[in-house]
């Protein structure tokens, strides 16, 4: 089981190395590298690597590679672990997660919204493909979980600690929902641009603003609740602040030095591993034996 738990691992690792190189795809506005063409590239299965070209396809291989090895997880945990174990669950939510990953980037590049697109379809097209980028690594980091020893999640042993993690998901999914917009507004759209002759800004530059100031919110909330909460503190849990501020520090940064490129998948890489985290964190916070463990101390 050690060695399955490993290759989990680098599935999940293979699978943000993928999430980085769709960022570095839409920063670079590579993503008509291969034209209105896929699952090939341009009309070919190795195209010309160069430029723009290079960059998409190298995203296109690597998320293939990720699917295969998310498909080759599920068969595998499906054949060493029992009827009933949780890690099946997991793997089966990562095949839906992965699939749906695939579907909704051959929507992006068959619908061409990609490259210079400014319209209302690609605003929604790319929040929702990281809302299911988020899903596919929380999939993945819960069946880490599992296969490690964790038993399934109980959601009704204390509720009120149940509420408090899916708040704190929620806003961890809308502060990445409004980053991959605020993303999206900084690449189309440099800083300067957006207004058109009547000086009307672009929706999207309008947008920029709501991300920072939900990160802010979020982050003073959080601290309060962790701070009246009692609980075993695993890895995660003592990590989870220090990610926090580093994600803070690095967005101030990436505003600072006018959003490049290096520091856009930084900052993208810092919220990854800031839900990973916090995906473990509520894995163990929901074990039935951490009821009494984990629990919200009263107001002081």
């Amino acid at each position: 089981m050690a060695k399955l738990i490993r290759y989990a691992w680098f599935v999940l690792v293979i699978n943000v190395v993928v999430i980085l190189l769709g960022a570095l795809v839409r920063a670079t506005g590579s993503g008509a590298g291969c034209g209105r063409s896929w699952p090939t590239c341009q009309g070919l299965v190795i195209p010309e690597l160069e430029g723009a070209t290079a960059i998409e396809f190298t995203h296109r291989g690597m998320s293939g590679l990720a699917l295969v090895m998310v498909l080759a997880l599920a068969v595998v945990i499906w054949r060493k672990t029992p009827r009933g174990h949780p890690g099946r669950t997991g793997a089966v939510l990562s095949v839906i997660a992965i699939v749906g990953e695939a579907l909704i980037g051959a929507m992006i590049v068959l619908a061409e919204w990609v490259a210079d697109d400014v319209s209302m379809a690609r605003a929604i097209s790319v929040p929702l493909h990281l809302v299911n980028t988020l899903f596919l690594l929380a999939a993945l980091t819960l069946t880490i979980s599992w296969l490690s020893g964790a038993d399934r999640l109980d959601f009704r042993r204390n509720s009120r600690i149940t509420r408090w993690l899916a708040l704190g998901g929620l806003a961890l999914v809308l502060i990445a929902a409004s980053g991959a917009i605020t993303a999206l507004a900084d690449t189309l759209f440099p800083k300067g641009a957006g207004t058109d002759v009547n000086g009307v800004e672009h929706f999207l530059t309008e947008l920029r603003i709501i991300h920072p100031i939900l990160a802010v919110v979020a982050s003073l909330v959080g601290w309060v609740v962790a701070s009246r909460s009692e609980r075993g503190r695993g890895p995660a849990a003592v990590a989870l602040p220090a990610i926090v501020g580093l994600m803070l520090l690095s967005g101030v940064i990436n505003v600072a030095l006018g959003v490049p490129v290096w520091m856009q998948l930084v900052h993208l890489g810092l919220a990854d591993v800031l839900w990973i985290a916090y995906v473990l964190v509520a894995a163990r916070a929901l074990q039935p034996s951490a009821a009494t463990a984990f629990r919200l101390s009263p107001s002081r």
